[in-house]
This record gives structure tokens, C-alpha cells and sequence, in this order.
């Protein structure tokens, strides 16, 4: 068992390394396409705070590395306030500065002087910077581990649960849910998860024959040691090969892996969307919510669990690689996702910006701006501190802190 400070490394190290090689692929995607549009570009960090390492390029580009590794930025000449889309007041100060300072046409280097559709390109080149990441990682993972298939059969199933209820039995195969067809277990899993308190019919086979069974997934308590505690809907049966016919397996080029890469961060995508339209419609508590402490929490998860794996050390070190590689993909596509959020402060936000000044020919009035920043600041401390709520109730530290009381 890992002493306090040896748990601590654990979780903090994978984390920072996660989120600041995700946030600095996130940043550079704004970068590269603003440098290929010719933006002028004063400043590009690794991390906050205090300047620990930096250098200035020919371009006058300041590279940076900073004390607090929790991500980076870039910094455009000419940025005026913290939503980075002046109004047009701002935008004739600020071209009239630059006339004087440079003579006319240097307003033209700046980026809130390009086309509108550059700007856009180069706002949402972040988050794809992010889904590209992720291809490229599960294109890496699928390339190396080929594709493996485990089918839906019913290994256990648990007595008093709606499984049991439903009449499954060992060695049962799931052919379909909901008159969908299913060929992998995780299928099975994932339509579960999604479906808490939503009747669902299976069709079975059993032997020669077919039945349709119906039963309501439910949510149970469980202690995962990648997620911690958490809330989850499950019908109560475990699903695993009982045969080397149940389990699938077939290498793959690099193009086949690029495709299962791409079919992977679809999957999360709807995934996500699912579940965040059953939170907007109530049938969802969003306790699956995870912030920067369930992040950390899921990093040290995945690498102790790879680790711990058995094998000699040049196995358990490539199940670490891989491990880590999903890992990163999956935050990769969390944070592109969450950037295309249509609030202000966000990638997403500024695009929703863009888009009305394509339509009135005019920046948002500074006055909407400012209310838009207000609300977006709220909006993500508010999602924050909901997160970071859950985030502790998985890691039990309230019934932890009560029994230090008691």
C-alpha cells in the first residue's frame, strides 16, 4: 500500500502531465492556424504564474514555460479585454493606435482585423486540435492492440436484481436492445449506463432459441477504483466470453485504426451528449460530472491499475502506455467538447460571436459583451464547483472527515 505522499505523486503527476500536454495541443491548434493566416503573435505559455524558463524567437513570439503546469495560452497582439472580441469602438481605437504606431495596413498582422472566417478558423482550430490528438492516440492504441471483440454473453448473473427478474441466464447472447442490434459487450454496457429507470427490451438467445426479455436498469452504489463512489445504473449481470468463439480479435493497418480512432471519439461524443440531454431533461443527476479532482483521481486510477497488472516489467510498462494513451484521448476529447460549449468565456462562445457579427456586420455591442462574460464566468464556476462537489462525494471525503470527528 502506497504511503500518503508516494499516493499523492501517484494521482497529482499523471494529472499535470495529462492536462498540460492536452491544454498545450489545445493551444497550439489556435496557434499554427493563426500563424498561417499571419497573425501577429506576442506570447505563446506552458503553464501560469511566475516565468520559470523563456525565450524570444526571431518573429518576436515570447516562448514561456511557467511555475503552475495546469495548461497555457497564447497571447494575440492586440488583445483588448479578457473576451478577446472588442466592439467596434474598440476596434477603431485600437486600428487608428496601429496606423500611428506603424503605418497603415499594420493593422492587418492583427487578429481581430481578419476576416470573420479566419478568426472562426482559428478559434475552433483549438478543440480540433483536441479530437485530432485523440485520433492520432487511439490510432496508436488500435494500430498496436489490433480489434478485439467480446460478445455479449451473460457470464453471472446476480440474484434480486432486474436481471434476474428479467429471466437472464448464464450463457445467454445479447443480440439486441430495443430492437437495435448489438455485437459487443460494451455496447451492452453503455446502453445500460445511459438508460437508469428506462424500461429496456433484450433480444436473447438462448440455444436454438430466441427470447425478448425486459428489464430496468437501476442505480447501485459502487466503489471504482478509477472513478472512486459513484451513483450507476446497472441491471445486475456481468457479460464476458465463456468460449474462444465469444471473443473476436484481427490486426489492423494504420488506415483501419485511423477509422476505428475516428468511430471511438464519435462514440464519446454521443455518449456525452446523451447523457448531458438526460441532465437537461431530468432523468439524470449528473453525478458522473467529473472535475479536476475526479481527473487526478481517474489518472492515478489508471496508472496503479497498470502497474499493478501482471506480467514482467516490459508488459506491465506497454499496459501503461496504452492505458495512458486512452486516457489522455478521452480528456483530449472532454476538453475539445467542453470548449465548443456556446458560452462566452469558451471557444465556443466567441464562434457564437462571430456568427451574429456575420449576420449584422458588426461586433457584439461591448455592453452585450460584458453581460455575456458575467454570465459565462458564473455558468463555469457554477458547472466547477457542481464537479468538484461530486468529485469529492466519489472520493467518500465527507464520510471520511465524519468518522475522523466521531
Amino acid at each position: 500500500m502506497l504511503d500518503v505522499p508516494g499516493s499523492l505523486l501517484l494521482h497529482v503527476v499523471p494529472f499535470l502531465l495529462v492536462i498540460s500536454l492536452v491544454v498545450t495541443i489545445h493551444e497550439l491548434g489556435h496557434f499554427w492556424v493563426a500563424r498561417a493566416f499571419g497573425v501577429k503573435v506576442d506570447q505563446f505559455s506552458i503553464g501560469f504564474g511566475k516565468r520559470l524558463w523563456s525565450r524570444t524567437d526571431r518573429h518576436g513570439i515570447e516562448w514561456r514555460v511557467a511555475a503552475l503546469p495546469l495548461g497555457g495560452y497564447v497571447k494575440f497582439s492586440g488583445d483588448l479585454d479578457a473576451s478577446s472580441v472588442p466592439d467596434q469602438a474598440g476596434l477603431a481605437e485600437l486600428k487608428a493606435r496601429l496606423i500611428a504606431e506603424r503605418g497603415p495596413g499594420a493593422e492587418r498582422d492583427y487578429f481581430h482585423f481578419k476576416p470573420i472566417w479566419q478568426r472562426a478558423l482559428i478559434v475552433a482550430a483549438g478543440p480540433a486540435a483536441n479530437f485530432i490528438l485523440a485520433a492520432v492516440l487511439f490510432t496508436i492504441v488500435f494500430s498496436w492492440v489490433g480489434e478485439q471483440v467480446a460478445a455479449p454473453r451473460v457470464a453471472q448473473v446476480v440474484p434480486g436484481t432486474p436481471a434476474a427478474a428479467a429471466g437472464f441466464q448464464r450463457g445467454d447472447l445479447v443480440l439486441a436492445i430495443d430492437g437495435r442490434p448489438v455485437a459487443a459487450a460494451e455496447e451492452v454496457t453503455r446502453k445500460v449506463v445511459l438508460s437508469a429507470g428506462e424500461a429496456l427490451t433484450f433480444d436473447v438467445r438462448r440455444g436454438a432459441e430466441t427470447l425478448r426479455l425486459t428489464a430496468t436498469p437501476q442505480r447501485v452504489m459502487e466503489n471504482d477504483e478509477i472513478a472512486g463512489r459513484v451513483r450507476i445504473a446497472r441491471i445486475g449481470m456481468e457479460l464476458s466470453p465463456l468460449s474462444a468463439a465469444d471473443f473476436t480479435y484481427r490486426r489492423l493497418n494504420p488506415v483501419e485504426a485511423l477509422g476505428h480512432g475516428v468511430a471511438a471519439i464519435g462514440s464519446t461524443l454521443d455518449t456525452t451528449l446523451t447523457y448531458l440531454g438526460r441532465i437537461l431533461t431530468g432523468r439524470e443527476s449528473g453525478d458522473l460530472l467529473s472535475g479536476p479532482l475526479g481527473i487526478a483521481k481517474a489518472a492515478g486510477g489508471v496508472t496503479q491499475q497498470a502497474v499493478q497488472s501482471e506480467g514482467d516489467l516490459g508488459v506491465r510498462s506497454a499496459n501503461l502506455i496504452l492505458t495512458l494513451l486512452q486516457f489522455v484521448a478521452l480528456v483530449s476529447i472532454g476538453i475539445g467538447f467542453v470548449n465548443l460549449l456556446p458560452i462566452p468565456v469558451l471557444d465556443g462562445g466567441h464562434l457564437m460571436f462571430y456568427g451574429y457579427e456575420a449576420v449584422a456586420r458588426r461586433p457584439v455591442p461591448a455592453p452585450v459583451q460584458e453581460a455575456g462574460f458575467r454570465v459565462g464566468l458564473a455558468l463555469l464556476a457554477g458547472l466547477m464547483l457542481f464537479a468538484t462537489w461530486n468529485d469529492l462525494q466519489k472520493l467518500n471525503l465527507f464520510a471520511f472527515l465524519g468518522g475522523l470527528a466521531s
